[in-house]
């Protein structure tokens, strides 16, 4: 579909995308017929002289039209994911290469692509927006440098505190104006965009005893006497008191155990009624004795009631899809766990004083009852919180399967015939131990547009992101309709970045380098001199050294505080 180009030689810059049907919850928008207009690379009113023309125009009649997608918890850089690129030389080998061209790099795929091969795919998929869910503040240099690697898409990082040596004991200490302040220290340090708890205080437990690890939130964690429970709660209070757009993104203790619901739901309660975003929730959401198949089940539906009854609550899914992946969490015993499950390759790091990780090869499959009750209770969790707003796709890029898959899944959610006919290829068991088979949901794609578009912009305060009014940023995904959803959403017919045509009919037209989305909190100053003093005491490198600067950045755009007027 080539463009029209009105008049090569004006300087107008305007483009007009015409007669699309346009789907935009944001703005109230499902379904409707309408123009989008191009001003450089934000979206514009149209012109109030109708005299004035576009120097470029795109016929989106018949065509579907949504913001460009925002996947809010993928790994896509930082150390783990350069480690688990390298532990796996045998899926390269066998993987799809992508060539170089005139326009791009050359790229290896698999379950970990390489950084180029990464925004290619993304941007072929229609997303424009991806951050990285556990990069250590230590490391952040090394996921900067891969972010400037990884064209097509605008990118953050969430920095790893729930171990913190520093956080543990200003909570100890009853010091929450320190807590803060060193929240804000780190974050605009790493040039980071929301504090990550993962495992909180387990993954400590697991640095200090051979193979330790907390059994709940209120164990003690030895060393700091406190609590995973009082980790969640100082944290959560103390971000949402700085405002940040996104305060705080848990990975709760004892992901994937059996039994491990009940942790979920004290973990929700610890919120304390403050805003807190649970992610890849289906890993929290299981019923049954330690390490007993015979018991596994699905605990979705009283975790869904407790979400939907409590609005400071957002989830993402943490979908998992039967094939070969990678497992890589900077949950350390996690990764333990899993090596010793399927006998494999595991890599296990630790980053001083700031947090740990495990990598695995891993692969689901439908026969195995566990993973198709995995697979099964993910579905759940889109089809029983009643409000999409809350609750956002993600497959936990690569731990329950690749970003490659959301196609998959917007059938998954807009077919229930092809849902049923999946379910009926599992163990029969599946559909005694989950509610799957008897929900009867389809989501309409002005939901998908929220769960993959809208929700997550507005999740993480991006005001600029997943919608189609006036000042939003340029991001446009343009689809041809489909009665087969998987192969509508696989293949975007024109997909627009900050205002210009990045991928058409499947090839790559541009490939911009993106902006670095981060926080740059204000913190008390006073403050600076103690937390100087203990790093200088306990970390390898200087105080001086360890922050990112400005100018290390590609295109940085600092993200403003948290305002009630975004949340709709």
């Amino acid at each position: 579909m080539p463009d029209e180009l009105i008049n090569p030689m004006t300087t107008n810059s305007l483009i007009c995308i015409k007669g699309g049907t346009v789907y935009d919850p944001t703005n109230g928008i499902d379904g409707e017929v309408r123009d989008i207009w191009i001003d450089g690379t934000r979206i514009v009113a149209p012109p109030g002289d109708p005299q004035k023309k576009p120097a470029r125009t795109i016929d989106a009649e018949g065509l579907v039209i949504m913001p460009g997608g925002v996947d809010i918890h993928c790994h896509i850089a930082g150390p783990k994911v350069n480690v688990a690129r390298k532990l796996r030389p045998e899926e390269k080998r066998k993987s799809e290469v992508l060539e170089r061209t005139p326009l791009t790099h050359s790229g290896t795929t698999g379950s970990v692509p390489s950084t180029f091969a990464t925004g290619y795919k993304y941007a072929g998929l229609g997303y424009t927006t991806a951050f990285d869910a556990a990069i250590p503040p230590l490391a952040a240099r090394h996921a900067h440098e891969e972010f400037e690697d990884t064209p097509c898409l605008d990118k953050g990082f969430y920095v790893l505190v729930g171990n913190n040596h520093y956080v543990m004991r200003s909570i100890q200490d009853q010091e929450p104006q320190r807590l803060k302040a060193f929240l804000g220290w780190i974050l605009g340090a790493a040039k980071g965009f929301a504090p990550k708890l993962v495992n909180p205080g387990g993954v400590e437990v697991w640095k200090n005893q051979a193979a330790g690890n907390v059994s709940g939130i209120d164990d003690q964690v030895p060393h700091f006497d406190v609590t995973p429970r009082q980790i969640i709660s100082g944290v959560t209070q103390a971000t949402n008191e700085m405002k940040l757009p996104h305060p705080v993104h848990i990975h709760c203790n004892n992901l994937g155990m059996p039994g491990n619901w009940t942790t979920t739901l004290e973990t929700m309660k610890a919120l304390n009624g403050h805003r807190g975003h649970i992610t890849h929730i289906q890993f929290h959401s299981y019923g049954g004795g330690e390490a007993d198949e015979n018991t596994f089940n699905s605990k979705v539906v009283p975790l869904a009631d407790y979400v939907n009854n409590h609005p400071n609550i957002t989830v993402d899914v943490g979908q998992v899809l039967f094939g070969e992946t990678t497992s890589m969490t900077g949950d350390g015993p996690l990764g333990y766990f899993l090596h010793k499950i399927y006998q494999g390759k595991w890599f296990s790091g630790d980053t001083e004083m700031e947090s740990g990780c495990g990598i695995t090869p891993i692969k689901y499959r439908n026969k195995s009852l566990v993973h198709a009750l995995q697979w099964a209770i993910g579905l759940e969790w889109y089809l029983l919180v009643k409000d999409p707003w809350r609750v956002i796709m993600s497959t936990d890029h690569p731990n329950g399967g690749s970003f490659l898959a959301y196609p998959e899944i917007i059938r998954l959610l807009m077919d229930r015939t092809y849902r049923q006919d999946m379910l009926k290829t599992c163990p029969e068991e599946v559909q005694n131990r989950s509610t799957l088979m008897d929900l009867q949901r389809e989501y309409t794609l002005g939901e998908i547009a929220i769960i993959t578009r809208a929700g997550p912009a507005r999740i993480l305060g991006l005001v600029n992101k997943g919608h189609l009014g006036a000042g939003a940023d340029a991001d446009i995904t343009i689809y041809t309709p489909h009665e087969n959803k998987q192969i509508m959403f696989e293949l975007p017919r024109i997909v627009i970045k900050a205002g210009t045509i990045m991928v058409e009919q499947g090839e790559i037209r541009a490939a911009p380098q993106g902006k670095t989305l981060h926080v740059n909190p204000t913190i008390d100053q006073d403050i600076i001199p103690h937390i100087q003093e203990w790093f200088e005491q306990y970390y390898s490198i200087r105080f001086r050294n360890y922050p990112v600067s400005d100018d290390y950045l590609h295109n940085p755009e600092v993200i403003a505080s948290w305002h009630e007027a975004i949340r709709g």
